[in-house]
Formats: structure tokens, C-alpha cells, sequence
């Protein structure tokens, strides 16, 4: 599972021009699902992204928490985070997981977040969407399951 995680003041995403979410202050997180993604590592991902001390506190240091700036999310689908374009010039996307299990554990994401107490808005799996937001810093980050949870 790849998030990438963009600090921001404002995002919001529309679809057939209609705005179906939108934040004011938190991150925006792009949701890429892998084939060998489940559930228990979709709650580790979560886990790490709230605890994530990306905001700056009085002194302008990244200190807080999303939950310790009272933030919100705004969470997009996004197959895309799993090209592969070692080969050609065209993105190969076999590394995606399929489409019934990745919306399946893009709401769970979704419902996880709301459980933690995060305002959490979120596109449509799927769509063509827009999104549009304001990146603060810039601050932008890339969590990666294999990365972070890799057997050692």
C-alpha cells in the first residue's frame, strides 16, 4: 500500500464538476492498493499516517499530530501509485490491486479514519476526478507499506 500524504490548507475534489469533498486544514492522501494488501496492513498505514508529526506547533516545528491540529483528510483512490515504467514508455499497472479489493480496503481506510475521531472526506473509487488543494511547506509524503513494514 503506497499513501502520499500532502500537508495542506485547503483541498477538495470534484467529480462531473460537482464537488463531492472538500477540507479546510490537514492533509490530502492519495490511496494506492497493492495485490498483496490486506485489512492488517491497511490498519498499520492508517496507524502511522495519524501519528505522523507533520504539523508545525507554536514554534513553526513539525510536532503535531493531525488529531493535535484538529485536521481533516481528504482521501482519493489513486491505481496509479503502482506504475511501473521500467519498461517503454507506457505505465504497466500489474502491481495494482484489483479493483473489487482495492475500493473494498479504500473504505476501510475511510471508515478508520472516521473511527480515530478524523474529519475525513473522500472522492469516488474510480471516477475521473479533479482535485484541487493548497500544499503547505511544501510538506508531501510517501508512506510505503514494503518500505515500512519490510520483515527484517
Amino acid at each position: 500500500m503506497k499513501l502520499v500524504v500532502q500537508v495542506c490548507s485547503e483541498a477538495s475534489v470534484e467529480v462531473e464538476g460537482k464537488v463531492v469533498g472538500a477540507i479546510k486544514n490537514g492533509a490530502s492522501v492519495l490511496v494506492g492498493v497493492g495485490q498483496e494488501d490486506t485489512e492488517e496492513i491497511a490498519d498499520k498505514m492508517v496507524k502511522k499516517m495519524l501519528a505522523l508529526r507533520i504539523y508545525p506547533d507554536e514554534n513553526g516545528k513539525t510536532n503535531l499530530s493531525l488529531a493535535d491540529t484538529n485536521g481533516s483528510l481528504l482521501v482519493i483512490s489513486q491505481f496509479t501509485l503502482y506504475a511501473d515504467a521500467r519498461k517503454g514508455n507506457r505505465p504497466s499497472f500489474v502491481k495494482a490491486g484489483a479493483p473489487d479489493k482495492a475500493e473494498a480496503l479504500y473504505e476501510h481506510i475511510i471508515a478508520k479514519c472516521r473511527e480515530a475521531g478524523i474529519h475525513t472526506e473522500h472522492g469516488v473509487f474510480g471516477a475521473e476526478m479533479r482535485i484541487r488543494l493548497t500544499n503547505e511547506g511544501p510538506f508531501t509524503m510517501v508512506l510505503d507499506s514494503e518500505e515500512l513494514f519490510a520483515k527484517k
